[in-house]
């Protein structure tokens, strides 16, 4: 009797522990910040550009763990809502003179992180055969919690 409520008491202590970790994580069901759009492949204007503030008070290598790095809210960005053509990649990138970081949970559940592939200290992400669905993303800060301006671009023919 002694060993199953100890068993039980671990279980129970282990289950609070895994919500309070995922209650640190980012939560791409939020609504977000900055809006969202739906784009269908061979969208124009291409590029479709939005202004924003990058950063936040989470620190994604810890929250998101892997390649993930920059400073991010809780709440998306944006978010896209993309229907995939045959011939044209996703190319997801941000502009900003901070040094900036692009995190995005693509329509697979999976995690995207990028920190310098664009121009200079600028994100890209690119997808060259992109999947359908919904993509929520984060623009981060790379070293601290402070807000930048920055533009997001969503393109199917250059990284901005």
């Amino acid at each position: 009797m002694l060993r199953k409520l100890s068993l039980s008491a671990a279980a129970s202590a282990l289950a609070i522990m895994a919500m309070a970790g995922a209650a640190d994580a980012q939560d791409w069901r939020l609504d977000p910040a900055y809006g969202n759009v739906s784009l269908v492949s061979g969208f124009s204007p291409d590029p479709h550009l939005v202004n924003l503030q990058s950063g936040g008070s989470i620190d994604a290598s810890a929250s998101i763990g892997g390649s993930c790095r920059g400073y991010i809210a809780n709440a998306p960005d944006y978010r896209l809502q993309y229907q995939a053509g045959n011939v044209l990649p996703l190319i997801i990138s941000v502009n900003s003179n901070a040094d900036t970081t692009l995190i995005i949970n693509g329509p697979d559940g999976r995690w995207y992180c990028d920190d310098d592939s664009g121009d200079g200290l600028n994100p890209s992400l690119r997808w060259n055969s992109p999947a359908s669905g919904q993509y929520d993303i984060y623009v981060g800060t790379y070293l601290n919690a402070t807000y930048q301006d920055s533009t997001l671009s969503i393109s199917e023919l250059r990284s901005y």
